[in-house]
Formats: C-alpha cells, structure tokens, sequence
C-alpha cells in the first residue's frame, strides 16, 4: 500500500522540482539577460583572456574553477578514464583534489558555481557581461528594423508591380483605343485622301500611299486636339480660376469613340431638297448633324503657291486689311466631297467653313468681299493679339446660325488664325446635303497688313 502510495506522490514531486528548475532559470536569464549555456560561454572567454591581466585569483580560487570547468565537460571524476596524475604535479594533484570534491555535482550547477565564483572574484565580469548583453540586444533591435525596412522593401515592390501592369494594362488599352480611333478616321477619310494624293501624284502609287499615310496622321493628331480642347473646356469653363490641366482626369481616347459612335449614327444627310430651300421655314436644330472635316497640312508651300500661279491667277486673292473674302462654292450634282488647300504669304489669316442650307440657282464659284464681320450676322467678333500685327482676331459660333431672313446655316469649322504662311493647309468634307460652301478667309483682325491669299476649291465624287 504505501509503495502504491509513493509512486502515486513522485510524479507531484517530479513536477515540483521541474517547475522551480524553470523559476529559477527565469530569474537567471532575468538577472544576467542570457541563459546559463550562454552566459557560461562568457564567463569561460572571459576568465581565458582575463586571467592573469584584468582577473588576479588566488591559487585556490584557480583550482576550483578548473574543477569546475572539467564537471561541467567530463562530469564526475572518473579515476579510471581521467588516470591519475604525476607524483611530481603538485598542481594537478591540486585540481584533481578540488574536482573529486564536486562529487556527482550536475553540469548545471558546475556551469553557475563557475560563474558565480568569477563574478564573486572579479567585479569586471558584471559590467563586461552587461556590455555584451546591450551589443546584443542593440544587434537584435538592428535584425528588427533591418526586418521592417526588408518588409517594408518587398511592400513597395510589391505596389510597384502591381501599379507596373495597371499602368501597363491602361497603357494597351489606350492603344486599343487609338488603334481603334485611327481605325474609323481611317475609314470615312480614305477615299477623299485617295483621291487627293491620286491628283498631287496621278502616276505613282507608292508616293501615293505615302501621301495617305501623312494626311491620315495629320488628321489623327488634329482630331485628338479637337477632341482634349471640348474635354478640358467641358470640365474647366472659360475664365474660372482653375484652369490648370495638369489634375484632370481625361480619357481622351473614349471621347474620340464617342464622338466618332455619334456621327456614325447620326442621319447627316438634308432632310430633303425641299426643306433646304430659301424660306423654308426650317428650325436650325434640324441641321445641326453635320460630319466633322478633316483638316491637315502640307510643307510644300513653295511648291504649291507655284502651281496655284500656273494654273489661274483668279486663285490668288489679295484680302485687304479688315476685309473678309468668302468664295461660295455650291455643291455639286456630280460630286460628294469637297476639298480646299490654301497658303498666304508672310502672314498668318483667319480660316472657317459653313454650309449654307439652300439650293444654289448656279453650280458657279463666287467670291464676295466685306470690310467688316459686322456686316455678317453669321459671325461674332472677339479679340486676340499678335505680335506681328496690332490685330484684333474672331471667330464664329459654334452653333448652327440662322436669321429669319436667311437660310439655315452650319458652323463646320468655326474661323481660327492659321499659320499658312508656313504651310499648306488643306481639308475635305463630305457633302451633308444640298447647299452652299462658304469658304471664309478672315483678316479683319489686321488693321495695317493686307494678305496674300493663295487657294484651289474642287469637288470629287
């Protein structure tokens, strides 16, 4: 009965004595901050560097230190596997003596009494360990922070890949877009410029694909300006104070679609000869669904003012200061597409085209003159500067523009400075209906400077 009741009590013991093992291995780590493995390790390296320099022990202090040192590596002394030692060797003999004393002391314990006899000993050994344990903990403060910034390395390389196929997804979608954008300009502005570059080159097809290729990307560029100049006037009206760009949020590219979707659409054909006729009594919203023209320009400008002066002297126009020259071209039957090139000398001029709702009683070019826009109910003014000329620059409403006393008419490219004294502008627009062209070249704005005006008008199929 009490063996029963012993080998009942001595798990309680045994648990007893490994839970005050660990208290007391807490406060050691807690007083030394390393644990007994570690600390021994020190106190070793430091008695082996010391001793003799920074340590003086007396001799018997030495020899049980050794002793120490032999419990905590070979255990017991063992006569039998450690041998004895010389008779001669007084200090072996010495150090023998003192490890027999230790009897069956446990590693452990050797471990602390060595420590504890140096530290007792020597008064460096705290402040030398308290060194060492702020090395290490500076060493483990250094690991965390360099952890943290590694971290924090691979979180911004991480977002940098991450905005890298954003930007790299947006980036072909854009392209998309474009692609498709130059896709349907392409498309509705084919045939003109084929028949265009047919007539600058009637014999060569590959300047003539060149040629295609220059205006379709001439048009692209100018169509995409169009385009960013509404989106930015939509979202920053004129004359407020932000009217900084940099901040807004445009997609350029589906706008363009949107508006090429829209003129798809859209019937831009005249409702009807009758309809367009003088005194129709037509509203002006019913011919506001008009194509856009395509507009590009050409470096040729000497090239060209000389063909224009072989060809027909009634082509090249002087536009007198404050003058405006409208030449009327009616469209006709046989023809789809009009197209017009223009250059001036020395200076820049004033360039819109309309369309005029009306069947003309002649298919006959003419040309009228004005000595103000003022006398135009078509047409507002406004004020620009220039530095070569103290000029006063307008330009028309985009809205369609009528007057009970006139027929319906279209704004198609309202009236802007054009520098055509550096280049050929050129341009096409497909027939909308039935009516009349106004070609209109402005220098009203110029107070002192009449211009030289160089231009061809034709019609094709």
């Amino acid at each position: 009965m009490d063996n029963q009741t012993d080998s009942a009590v001595e798990p309680l013991i045994n648990a007893a004595e490994d839970k005050q093992t660990t208290i007391e291995k807490d406060k050691f780590v807690e007083k030394w901050g390393f644990d007994l493995e570690n600390l021994y390790k020190i106190a070793l390296k430091f008695y082996k560097e010391k001793e003799g320099k920074a340590v003086h022990l007396s001799y018997q202090q030495k020899c049980i230190l050794v002793a120490y040192t032999q419990q905590a590596i070979h255990g017991s002394f063992n006569p039998e596997v450690h041998g004895n030692v010389g008779v001669l060797d007084v200090v072996g003999k010495d150090r023998k003596v003192a490890w027999q004393g230790l009897g069956n002391m446990s590693r452990e314990s050797a471990m602390h009494n060595f420590i504890e006899t140096l530290s007792s000993a020597c008064l460096l050994f705290e402040p030398c360990v308290e060194a060492q344990k702020k090395d290490v903990e500076m060493k483990v403060e250094r690991e965390k922070e360099q952890e943290i910034l590694r971290k924090r390395e691979e979180e911004k390389r991480r977002l940098e890949e991450i905005e890298e196929l954003k930007r790299k997804a947006e980036l072909e979608e854009q392209e998309e877009k474009q692609k498709k954008v130059k896709e349907a300009l392409n498309l509705q502005t084919y045939c003109q410029f084929k028949t265009y570059s047919e007539q600058q080159y009637p014999d060569n097809p590959d300047q003539q694909a060149i040629l295609i290729r220059q205006l379709q990307d001439q048009h692209y560029i100018q169509f995409m300006q169009q385009i960013f100049q509404q989106q930015v006037s939509y979202q920053i009206p004129e004359g407020s104070e932000n009217e900084s760009t940099a901040e807004l949020d445009l997609d350029i590219e589906a706008a363009a679609l949107n508006a090429l979707a829209n003129v798809q659409n859209n019937d831009n054909l005249c409702p009807g000869q009758e309809n367009c006729s003088e005194g129709s009594g037509n509203e002006p919203d019913e011919f506001h669904d008009v194509v856009a023209a395509s507009m590009w320009t050409r470096k040729d400008i000497r090239e060209f003012k000389e063909s224009i002066n072989r060809e027909s002297k009634e082509s090249i126009i002087k536009v007198g200061h404050g003058e405006t020259v409208t030449v009327r071209v009616p469209t006709h039957e046989d023809g789809s597409c009009l197209f017009w090139e223009f250059a001036t000398d020395s200076y820049d001029i004033g360039f819109g085209l309309f369309f005029e709702w009306t069947k003309s009683p002649t298919e006959q070019v003419s040309i009228h003159i004005s000595d103000s826009e003022e006398e135009e109910d078509d047409e507002d003014e406004g004020d620009d500067e220039n530095e070569d000329d103290i000029e006063q620059g307008g330009h028309a409403s985009d809205s369609a523009l009528n007057d009970s006393n006139k027929p319906p008419m279209s704004v198609i490219i309202p009236v802007y400075r054009r520098d055509c004294q550096e280049e050929v502008y050129a341009g096409s627009h497909t027939y909308p209906g039935q009516g009349v062209y106004l070609l209109k070249f402005d220098n009203s704005y110029s107070l002192w400077r009449s211009k030289t005006l160089y231009y061809r008008v034709y019609y094709t199929r």
